[in-house]
């Protein structure tokens, strides 16, 4: 069955309401409750109702007949071998280049990646360069770290180099964070020039870049550029993958890619060295998900269905909301960013959305400089195309109300 008919199919089964008692019942396991009747295009996961329970069964039941004591054990600091072997297989056909298990390190998702790339590459008190805006959840990291961002300036492009540049003869950061493919919250992927520009200011400047690609096979409508990840041989970089977008985020399970110099700085820290390689056992089943082909099935149906939604909801858009709010169709990840007419407060209009059952995330959340207050944040993850249907009748009514 074909990852069309498939998302087809499930989708016209779902007997009414469905989806309702889906919010209700999974609401303990999300970042945070949903009311009844409430909308949150905030919400930056995947629907409960896709994360794929037979696929880890079946990927379980394969690991188990396969049984190795390893996965049992603490296992070696950078991870199974065999699992970082499938994984370098899957991320060569998503990337088309090669990819060597040496130059894979696993983690407990990306934000665990950050947090150890913060311990190993920066100390309290120290520089880093960020988007503006940037991912939210990474700000709180770096704030825990005690680290200063500096934000830099982005366009339709992506992160604008010549920016970045003219602030490196101002300052030198630990490191530079960046999210380049299908950006969180703009959804812009940084250019192919630029990417090449990037990897060439790491390598003047002797600077650490963290690329944060975990929307990258997530393309919708185009081809992304070739990742960050390319250049980790030749330049610092440090790309950030996860399987929290592509397969389920309760496994906890991601990888990072970098020289592998860099990866035997790191598996050398006191977290490995004390615990052993991160989810050994999970790896395991996820190594069984790829070498059955269940991984890219996956990430099919997902391709497909948030593809879908993210058309239907940009239509909605268009149709129902005043031709000063802007924003671009994304081509890959999660997300729309609306720019709102100057002078409006996101912030301030999310209370009266609130009251008419319908939630967003407000741009100022994704501002290192406390700006971008008439922008905000929807996701097309979370909910089927109904709901968010709904969801845009209920955001164009707050927005016509002012």
């Amino acid at each position: 069955m074909s990852s069309e008919n498939f998302s087809e199919n499930f989708q016209f089964t779902n007997p009414p309401g469905w989806n309702m008692v889906w919010r209700m019942t999974a609401a303990s396991s999300s970042q945070k409750d949903i009311p009844a009747g409430m909308i949150d295009l905030g919400i930056g996961q995947p629907s409960p109702w896709l994360l794929p329970t037979e696929t880890i069964a079946r990927a379980a039941a394969h690991c188990s007949s396969h049984p190795g004591r390893m996965l049992l054990s603490y296992g070696t600091e950078q991870g199974d071998r065999s699992f970082r072997a499938a994984l370098s297989g899957f991320l060569e056909e998503i990337y088309a280049m090669p990819v060597e298990p040496a130059g894979l390190l696993v983690t407990n998702g990306a934000s665990q990646a950050i947090d150890l790339i913060c311990t190993l590459f920066s100390q309290a008190g120290d520089t880093i360069f960020v988007e503006e805006p940037t991912y939210f959840l990474a700000r709180k990291i770096f704030a825990d770290h005690r680290l200063k961002p500096i934000a830099l300036p982005m366009d339709a492009d992506g992160l604008i180099i010549d920016a970045m540049e003219e602030e490196l003869g101002r300052s030198r950061p630990a490191f530079v964070y960046t999210i380049p493919t299908y950006h969180n919250p703009t959804s812009v992927c940084l250019s192919a020039g630029r990417r090449e520009q990037m990897a060439e200011l790491s390598r003047r400047y002797d600077l650490t870049v963290v690329a944060d690609e975990v929307y990258h096979p997530l393309a919708y409508t185009s081809v992304p550029p070739p990742p960050l990840a390319r250049y980790c041989a030749s330049a610092k970089i440090i790309s950030l993958g996860s399987f929290s977008k592509i397969l389920a985020p309760g496994l906890r399970l991601g990888w990072l890619q970098a020289a592998p110099a860099t990866i035997g700085h790191m598996v050398q820290c006191g977290l490995l060295d004390s615990g052993g390689g991160v989810n050994p056992f999970t790896s395991g089943v996820v190594r069984s998900a790829m070498e059955l082909g269940l991984l890219n099935q996956n990430l099919a149906l997902l391709k497909d269905t948030y593809s879908r939604r993210m058309q239907a909801m940009c239509a909605a858009l268009r149709r129902r909301l005043p031709e000063s709010v802007q924003f671009a169709d994304p081509a890959g990840g999660f997300f729309i960013w609306l720019a709102l007419a100057e002078g409006m407060d996101a912030g301030g209009l999310l209370s009266k959305a609130i009251e008419r059952n319908v939630e967003f995330m407000p741009g100022f959340k994704f501002s290192s400089r406390q700006g971008l207050k008439n922008f905000l944040r929807l996701s097309f993850a979370y909910y089927d195309t109904p709901d968010l249907l709904e969801g845009v009748e209920r955001l164009a009514a707050v927005i016509a109300e002012g």
